[in-house]
């Protein structure tokens, strides 16, 4: 693991606000003493796919980066949505990559072992469809042989792919890490158990964080399949039910939750697609709470913390991550929120600030 990107899991720290708006600090190995019996805590189980790809653009011969960045079709896995760029590397800031060669449909790319055609593009912007030639088993193969973890300039060092697999990671299908498992690792979910808290997992194919281009961003995030087993429908059921709260791990997991949610909060289980974003305005069905990274405003992952806490909570929680250090990006320190709830009565009692009281800072392809 990467000694310079991520603290020692001793070290890692957790700012955590309850539904009445209160903020307590304490270490994230402590994270599973905020959650009671009943709670069910959900996260991503996708792995991440070696999606930045080098290589050239075969019309010119200038040098190139491709990063994966979503799938195109659920059933091909050899087209994908793309974002590229001209000479360098990850140590350049992502908005400070010159853009690519001019890129036109038909065009084609050498990546690697890979040729890629360019299907669509999208006018000045540097955001193209791509299919990489082969059947689905030889771009797999072909990826992971030539290609790298998407990365940025917060972390100089090269990334291995283990850098980017949380703990619990199973089918590689994400571009970039749902990176909210790094605060779990299985001590961390034998203590849930103890305290029988549920823990269940989704699959869902976390697209890109990041394309450099103001304009592109604010697309963020692209449309992205995930799967919802049986037993992680059933278990958020189960739930519900018991008056629990179902926390989830990660903005990924969010979006997969409400866009497999009926009217009634019933969460469908099989394939779907998260689309759109989610918001100040969106009703949470689901989730009633997120643990989740440090994130500033502006940011996609930042917006959709507006569906749990008001803006002033955010601004609030903000200024006390930045005025205690907190570590941002995704191998940096986290934040757990839990949404306010207008019908709670007011006697009920939150067991996130309980629990806190008296701490201080101490089918998819």
């Amino acid at each position: 693991m990467i000694a310079a990107g991520r603290p020692h899991a001793s070290a890692a720290r957790l700012l955590a606000m309850d539904a009445a708006g209160a903020v307590r600090h304490r270490p994230r190995a402590g994270l599973a003493g905020l959650f009671e019996p009943d709670d069910l805590v959900v996260a991503n189980d996708a792995a991440t796919l070696p999606a930045s790809l080098s290589g050239t653009h075969i019309p010119t011969g200038a040098p190139v980066e491709v990063r994966l960045a979503a799938w195109l079709s659920l059933d091909d896995a050899t087209r994908f949505v793309a974002v590229a760029f001209g000479a360098g590397d990850h140590r350049t800031p992502t908005e400070d990559r010159p853009p690519p060669p001019p890129i036109e449909s038909g065009d084609r790319l050498r990546l690697g072992p890979l040729v890629a055609t360019v299907e669509r593009t999208y006018g000045a912007l540097r955001l193209a469809d791509l299919r990489l030639s082969g059947t689905g088993d030889t771009v797999r193969a072909g990826v992971a042989r030539h290609g790298r973890p998407i990365q940025y300039a917060h972390v100089p060092e090269p990334l291995a792919l283990w850098d980017v697999w949380t703990p619990f990671a199973a089918r590689p299908i994400a571009f970039e890490p749902p990176s909210a498992g790094f605060a779990l690792d299985w001590r961390t979910v034998a203590a849930f158990r103890e305290r029988g808290v549920g823990f269940a997992t989704l699959t869902h194919a976390a697209g890109i964080s990041s394309t450099g281009d103001p304009g592109l961003d604010a697309l963020l995030p692209f449309d992205e399949p995930y799967r919802i087993p049986h037993a992680t429908a059933a278990a958020v059921a189960r739930t519900k039910a018991a008056g629990g709260r179902v926390i989830a791990i990660g903005t990924t997991v969010v979006r997969a939750l409400e866009s497999a949610a009926a009217g009634d909060g019933r969460v469908r289980a099989g394939d779907g697609v998260a689309t759109g974003r989610i918001g100040q305005e969106t009703p949470l069905r689901v989730t009633d709470a997120i643990l989740t990274g440090v994130h500033r405003p502006g940011e996609s992952h930042y917006e959709l913390l507006r569906a749990f806490a008001s803006n002033t909570a955010l601004e609030m929680l903000a200024a006390e991550a930045e005025a205690h250090g907190y570590r941002p990006h995704e191998f940096g320190d986290s934040m757990l929120i839990e949404r306010d709830h207008p019908h709670r009565l007011a006697s009920v009692r939150s067991p996130l600030l309980s629990s806190c009281h008296g701490l201080t800072a101490a089918s998819i392809p």
